[in-house]
């Protein structure tokens, strides 16, 4: 399919930001984005209107990872029909995951294809430095780069204070903007990040105010709103799906629910991003085996009595780093686990038709 001048501004308006449109997509095939998913099926977004879609079957094998199903954020490739069908999934530039919540050891994907995150922490109760270094870990390895926005500035006590100590455990190439949700003019900082063919999708606990700054982005309240508790700072689930939304300002905006727990996948690199500097730390000690905890020639322990290492961020990248190697574990037997289990399939599958022979 020869792309047409009508392509790019209809496709630039859902997020497409390549030079050109795909170049494989055969009549009466046409490209649309995925903007929600519901039990019953997606809803999809051609640049011009948005409308309901299923997907192929073979998206709904129950041996299909549903890392390979598509999510939100995914531009697909849709067959006409009644209803449309998503028959294919186009390369994913970025991809935004989790842990999957409770025992399972699957990846949960929270968005695709966003160029920025926007990882939304109240000044309350929400605030939480180790909770967003969290965060941080999970978005470095994602493709995606991760701007921190700090709620509630216009209301919470010490918000200034507490921002520019926030400023201080991060590294300098992670932004950090403290806003009023609820005011355009305090959120407009975030616009640089929400132009033509961008898309940024919002992340953060229930309560820090994802809905309140999406509508204020839209100029209209759309998107539902609920009061925070005030012993916690939490609030109810009042986004229940994600879901992406065009903005006024051009670009696309995913909100998503509430985030209880926060798991790691097992793929993340502590030796990179927000966590290199105290990585090269531990590898710049006396003794490869140093464990830290008071042999000679320690360069973590000086640091720690200079003052170059705050103690709070060394005790959160040690507890990162033991979940961390416990879900690398786990991943790596999850993985050997399916290896063996295709061997153990296709030597049957011989077995079988060396006995009864195939036809």
């Amino acid at each position: 399919m020869q792309p047409t001048p009508d392509d790019e501004p209809r496709l630039a308006r859902i997020g497409w930001s390549a030079p050109s449109s795909p170049q494989d997509v055969a009549p009466p095939q046409f490209l649309a984005r995925v903007v929600a998913q519901h039990r019953a099926g997606y809803q999809l977004h051609d640049g011009e209107a948005t409308f309901n879609a299923q997907p192929a079957a073979k998206f709904l094998r129950r041996d299909v990872d549903p890392v390979d199903r598509p999510a939100v954020g995914d531009f697909v490739v849709v067959a006409p029909a009644s209803p449309p069908t998503i028959e294919r999934i186009l390369p994913r530039r970025t991809e935004l995951k989790r842990g999957a919540a409770g025992e399972s050891h699957r990846r949960q994907l929270i968005a695709t294809n966003v160029d920025t995150v926007f990882v939304l922490v109240g000044l309350d109760g929400d605030f939480n430095p180790a909770r967003i270094e969290r965060y941080l870990l999970l978005i470095h390895g994602s493709g995606a780069v991760p701007v921190v926005v700090l709620t509630k500035a216009d209301t919470a006590a010490g918000a200034d204070t507490a921002a520019a100590e926030l400023r201080q455990r991060l590294t300098d190439a992670i932004a950090v903007v403290a806003v009023n949700a609820k005011s355009a003019a305090s959120v407009a900082p975030l616009l640089q990040w929400l132009g033509p063919g961008h898309t940024a999708v919002l992340v953060g606990s229930s309560g820090a105010g994802k809905s309140t700054l999406t509508n204020t982005l839209l100029g209209e309240a759309r998107q539902a709103t609920g009061a925070v508790r005030e012993h916690d700072s939490r609030g109810r689930h009042t986004t229940t799906h994600r879901a992406l939304i065009l903005l006024p300002s051009g670009g696309c905006l995913i909100d998503t629910p509430g985030m209880r727990e926060l798991k790691l996948t097992g793929d993340e690199e502590l030796d990179e991003g927000q966590f290199a500097d105290v990585d090269e730390l531990a590898q710049s000690c006396r003794f490869g085996d140093c464990t830290h905890a008071g042999e000679p020639g320690c360069a973590v322990q000086a640091a720690l009595a200079d003052g170059r290492l705050d103690p709070a961020r060394w005790q959160n990248y040690l507890k990162l780093r033991d979940e961390l190697a416990a879900a690398a574990d786990t991943l790596e037997a999850q993985l050997r686990r399916k290896s063996e289990s295709r061997v153990l399939t296709k030597a049957l599958n011989r077995r079988l038709g060396e006995k009864y022979g195939r036809h």
